[in-house]
């Protein structure tokens, strides 16, 4: 491992790991001059919730010196898809494990996720914003970006097989959200490689 790689652990869900986003996002960092390790805390359908009641996140914290925390909810958590119960725990997760992280130094972005109906994407987008700014740390804005750039291009590959989770071209729009988030700046347009394995 590259000792002066930055550390980044991604929590999430089957929205961060299919497609494998820590991957995807390590080698575009790496390549635009930031080197970059991943590791990722990730279940099918998790929630933040869940990351705090296992203390998973905080030991992890703990045993590796990360510098970078993103963090993704379950799609709809914060918007009380799962009842009303669903969201005020969503954002005191985010708001917990983001001041674990902020303990130790590190920064924090939440990674937006997506609906494909303009109601409920407005919708998302609002209330992910709101619980980042009211966490203190960064929002990485998807779905009306996924909108408008799906309409624009809408043969790239945004989807897996299943037509909701990330494909090829949405895995590499999140790196680039995060990589806006965490540098202030886009990456280079260029050819990358991304060596790691695809899951289901």
């Amino acid at each position: 491992p590259d000792e002066e790689a930055e550390r980044v652990l991604f929590v999430g869900n089957s929205l961060t790991y299919v497609g494998n986003l820590p991957a995807v996002y390590s080698a575009l960092a790496t390549a635009n001059g930031h080197p970059t390790e991943s590791d990722m805390i990730v279940r099918g359908g998790a929630t933040l919730t869940q990351r705090v009641s296992d203390g998973s996140v905080e030991k992890a914290l703990s045993q590796r010196a990360y510098g970078v925390l993103v963090l993704q909810e379950r799609g709809g958590d914060f918007t009380c898809s799962f009842g009303p119960d669903s969201c005020v725990e969503s954002r005191s997760a985010l708001e917990e494990l983001a001041g674990l992280a902020k303990k130790k130094g590190l920064r924090v972005v939440l990674l937006g996720t997506y609906q494909p109906h303009p109601n409920s994407s407005k919708k998302i987008v609002e209330k992910e914003s709101t619980a980042a700014n009211e966490a203190g740390i960064a929002y990485a804005e998807v779905s009306e970006r996924l909108q408008r750039l799906r309409e624009a291009e809408p043969d790239l590959g945004w989807f897996a097989e299943d037509g909701m989770h990330p494909g090829r071209e949405l895995a590499l729009l999140n790196a680039m959200l995060i990589y806006q988030a965490l540098h202030g700046t886009w990456p280079a347009a260029q050819p990358l490689q991304v060596k790691g394995p695809i899951y289901g």
